[in-house]
């Protein structure tokens, strides 16, 4: 189980460069739109371009997120439980998630798929939507692993 631990980690790890990447980027334009448009020089796409890449740090940030625990988590209706309880309420939970994150990254996968046939592309750039929806599907099932890797350390002892 320590080599599908170290892969999901070593995946979410991958996804959140590549957030982090789309980050600097988006922050890199939007300051450089800014100077330009002072001189009467904006960037063309701008906003698409914006757009994209806040859909890829959105979706691509969830499983490191997930691995480390740093989102909201709200765990004072649980902490009066046993550690038993707590674990079973964790191991639920972690199932609905996997199960919300499998159907949603099946959607997407299924939306890429169909934004790939019809050719959809943005407006300005003329940049293709597909590669975008297929890594926010790419980045569910990834979350899928994470939550799966959580249930692994829930029942080894090694979650709390």
């Amino acid at each position: 189980m320590t080599g599908f631990l170290g892969v999901t980690k070593k995946l979410s790890e991958v996804l959140q460069w590549i957030a982090g990447g789309a980050l600097v980027s988006i922050m890199l334009l939007t300051v450089a739109d800014v100077v330009l448009r002072s001189f009467g020089r904006p960037l063309v796409g701008t906003f698409e371009l914006v757009a994209l890449g806040g859909a890829m740090v959105a979706g691509f940030a969830i499983p490191m997120t997930s691995w480390r625990r740093s989102h909201v988590y709200v765990d004072f209706s649980i902490a009066r439980f046993s550690p038993k309880v707590r674990a079973v309420c964790n191991i639920c939970t972690r199932i609905m998630g996997i199960v919300l994150f499998m159907l949603i990254g099946i959607n997407l996968y299924v939306y890429a798929y169909d934004l790939f046939c019809s050719g959809e592309v943005t407006l300005t750039c003329q940049l293709p939507f597909y590669p975008i929806a297929y890594g926010m599907a790419a980045s569910c099932f990834v979350e899928c692993l994470v939550l799966v890797a959580d249930i692994v350390k829930i029942i080894g002892g090694e979650y709390e």
